[in-house]
């Protein structure tokens, strides 16, 4: 009788969902786990097959909330990444502390996702984020780590304060400071040492007092049965005085302007939005943690990266059609990167992806699909490496 007793207080606790409160805090483990069968075919390359989570969808982590009366909340978030194709336990993701209130809005400090990558454009209308199809990754048409501080896949914001507005009569915006001298995650690498002489190369944060920032808004509404939103921001980096005296040419402060909007009626969804990079210095060139795999890696390409100190633009677009618990997906773009003067050539890349993702349940899916990017480098003795990606993979979220 007691074994039996045991039994069910133990089916009891392993049924009950990862939430513990006490005393008005609420701690909350989530996660999600995802592996991919992708093969990578590059011209001239031997084509590479992995299984693994390259992309970064896989996460762990524990949110917690108190609440601290009159509508303020106090709260944390800490949260690891990790492929589950290899042994890594854990890279860093969001880290922050921060307050909240319904009517005033929330302020998070710490590591941060930036406003470009969660709340307006970027992974929030790309049905392929976070897998080897996604627009904003390495191969895809968009810039290699989505322009702007951090809103790549693989892209967090370090040492920065961020401001989400609440919900007004459908607007919102959210805005992020970034003190001078702070590092940022995925620094240009120019192939030299920063100041302390530490391998890897520059961070892209402001220095002599200058702030890096970024800001975004957007709306939404309803009407007959159709569904509208619109959204735009403006990002800037500014060149610290490492970079100035290490990059060649006039180096200026890299500025990133974005616009976009989603239409949906019944089970019909189209998105898009189109970016203007000026003299891309960081977040728009490319990073490492913008890449597939690792650097070195042939999967690690980032043909549509600007160029260094180079302007150029982006667009993409993509429509969604559901049937019962598929989406079917297909979407593509163009990024221009212009060429600098002296010693980079102008580069192209158009992209098109068609792919299903279907839902097993609400926690749980499958996705698979096709993506082509065909890739235009004008510097002559240089090959365009066209790419060709095949993924079928699955997700649990927890």
């Amino acid at each position: 009788m007691k074994k039996k007793l045991i039994s069910l207080a133990v089916a009891s606790v392993l049924a009950t969902p990862a939430v513990v409160s006490a005393q008005g805090t609420n701690v909350t483990l989530f996660g999600s786990a995802q592996a991919e069968y992708s093969t990578v075919d590059i011209d001239k390359t031997s084509s590479q097959a992995v299984i693994g989570d390259d992309t970064g969808r896989s996460r762990w982590g524990m949110h917690v909330s108190e609440n601290l009366g009159a509508g303020l909340k106090a709260k944390a978030h800490i949260e690891y990444g990790l492929n589950l194709g290899n042994g890594n336990i854990g890279i860093a993701r969001e880290r922050w502390v921060g307050l909240a209130n319904d009517g005033w809005g929330e302020v998070k400090f710490g590591r941060v996702q930036s406003p470009f990558k969660d709340f307006a454009g970027g992974m929030t209308i790309d049905p392929f984020a976070y897998t080897s199809l996604q627009a904003g990754g390495s191969g895809g048409t968009m810039v290699a780590s989505a322009n702007g501080l951090g809103s790549g896949a693989q892209g967090f914001v370090n040492s920065a304060a961020r401001y989400d507005s609440p919900l007004v009569e459908g607007f919102a915006f959210s805005a992020l400071l970034m003190p001078g001298d702070a590092n940022r995650l995925d620094p240009a690498l120019f192939g030299v040492g920063n100041q302390q002489n530490q391998p890897g190369g520059l961070n892209s944060g402001g220095e002599d007092g200058e702030w890096d920032f970024q800001i975004a808004g957007k709306y939404s509404s309803q009407y007959a049965g159709h569904g509208f939103d619109v959204f735009g921001g403006y990002s800037r980096d500014n060149v610290s005085t490492q970079q100035r005296r290490l990059i060649a040419g006039n180096v200026d402060d890299e500025e990133v302007w974005r616009g976009g909007a989603s239409w949906s009626f019944a089970d019909f969804k189209l998105s898009g939005q189109y970016e203007n990079i000026n003299n891309a210095v960081g977040a728009a060139t490319c990073t490492s943690g913008a890449m597939m795999g690792i650097a070195g890696d042939s999967r690690a390409q980032c043909n549509s990266a600007m160029n260094l100190n180079g302007d150029g633009h982006v667009w993409f677009t993509g429509g969604e059609y559901k049937i019962g618990n598929t989406r079917l997906v297909a979407q593509g773009g163009m990024t221009h990167a212009r060429k600098v003067s002296g010693f980079n050539s102008t580069k192209d890349a158009r992209s098109f992806t068609v792919g299903a993702i279907h839902n097993l349940s609400r926690r749980s899916s499958v996705f698979g699909g096709y993506q082509r990017v065909d890739v235009k480098d004008h510097a002559p003795g240089v090959a365009d490496a066209d790419r060709n990606t095949y993924t079928a993979g699955i997700r649990h979220d927890f």
